[in-house]
């Protein structure tokens, strides 16, 4: 028999369609192995609910809280009062808290798992006789820093009152857990730079991609007119740094490229598109699909898979999943944080809108974008089959391995 473990997130681990999503299920499905998983978490898309029974079958139990987005975004409001970061009272839920306690008193859990820091004050301030493990995936304080900097007003106040609150949960979660995971090993740097004498128990997990289902020798539909060249960027699109990179893309790049391809497209495949997001449809060669049952056709017919992101934290999968379906990417700096491609030759790096648009210039015609990817895919099977990955896991998460 399998010892008990909680296992907290945000948001139902399943389908796996977006970053946060992938890379839980992929610890929850490792963990697995070991542990009989009792998971804990909220519902905010009433697209997953038909989803839920998927997630049960793999549980030992489960609850699932409700979360209406409008309700959670008016009531989180009530962080400027208690102290607490909007992002955290954002996910909070009595019910769910009820659960938690209850799996903590009755179970008594092997281990304790938290996914992202907005759900570790769940169990910060009850009592635990086994270990807490966080993994924080990126360093979202310096998100929240950001987004400050980068506007002004009312929202600059809020975002950098967000920045203080969350880094100051993030310097609890440091000297609390028994473990404080990342996405990568920048961003494990990072923390220790910011929140350092905890070394010890900080440390870089990196993403993997499925590269079986990412599989360049798949078959495809044809979703747009290959015939012209076609740029495709993938994400949620309501996520800021997603929002900013297909903006920067389509009102400062896409012109440039057009000048040279008057035909090219520019396709934004993702669900949940903001309204900055939206009005971009309005300009030529611009699309934005919404949600899509599957990326993968996009991004398979694609001339190049494009990730002009200027804020960016931890590993962006958009750029593993194109590299391991054999895809050029042409991506900034910051979107390939924490991923060990050699640029020119696994993937195109550029930096301003005049280069950036060069290269997708060059993919559409010259005859180097097959090589780029085929380098691509190589990388991926060489580096980051996810087994692999989260095998960094493995001496702190054992169950017999584990020192209290």
């Amino acid at each position: 028999m399998k010892p008990p473990l909680l296992f907290l997130i945000q948001r139902l681990p399943f389908p796996p369609t977006k970053g946060e999503k992938i890379r839980a299920l992929q610890i929850f499905r490792y963990l697995a192995q070991w542990y009989d998983i009792h998971l804990g978490c909220l519902l905010d898309d009433p697209a997953d609910a038909e989803h839920v029974g998927t997630m049960q079958a793999m549980c030992a139990s489960m609850h699932v809280a409700p979360l209406n987005r409008r309700v959670a975004t008016l009531l989180c409001l009530r962080g400027l009062l208690t102290g607490e970061a909007l992002s955290v009272a954002y996910f909070q839920n009595r019910g769910l808290r009820r659960w938690v306690r209850d799996i903590l008193d009755r179970v008594k859990p092997a281990m304790t798992f938290v996914y992202s820091s907005n759900m570790a004050p769940y169990v910060l301030d009850l009592p635990r006789s086994s270990p807490l493990v966080v993994d924080l995936v990126d360093v979202d304080s310096e998100k929240w820093h950001a987004y400050a900097e980068a506007l002004t007003g009312l929202k600059r106040w809020v975002y950098r009152r967000e920045w203080h609150q969350i880094a100051a949960l993030e310097q609890r979660i440091a000297r609390e857990a028994d473990l404080a995971s990342f996405v990568s090993d920048a961003e494990a740097a990072l923390f220790n730079r910011l929140v350092p004498n905890h070394h010890a128990k900080v440390v870089g997990v990196s993403n993997g991609v499925d590269h079986l289902y990412f599989d360049p020798a798949g078959r495809y539909p044809t979703v747009y007119d290959t015939s012209m060249p076609n740029f495709v960027f993938t994400g949620t699109m309501d996520y800021p740094p997603n929002a900013d990179a297909v903006v920067w893309f389509a009102t400062d790049i896409l012109p440039i490229v057009r000048r040279s391809l008057p035909n090219a497209q520019f396709h934004v495949v993702g669900h949940s598109p903001n309204d900055a997001v939206l009005r971009l449809s309005k300009i030529e060669g611009v699309h934005v699909t919404g949600r899509v049952a599957d990326v993968r056709p996009y991004v398979a017919h694609a001339t190049a898979s494009v990730a002009p992101l200027r804020i960016a934290r931890g590993i962006q999968n958009k750029v593993l999943e194109a590299m391991a379906l054999g895809r050029p990417v042409v991506v900034t700096q910051d979107g390939l944080e924490g991923i060990d491609a050699v640029p020119d030759k696994e993937v195109i790096l550029a930096d301003t809108a005049a280069t950036f648009a060069a290269a997708c210039v060059g993919l559409a015609t010259g005859t180097h974008g097959q090589a780029i990817g085929e380098a691509a895919r190589a990388c991926i099977l060489r580096h980051y089959d996810w087994p692999v990955r989260l095998s960094r896991f493995d001496d702190m998460l054992r169950p017999a391995e584990i020192a209290i």
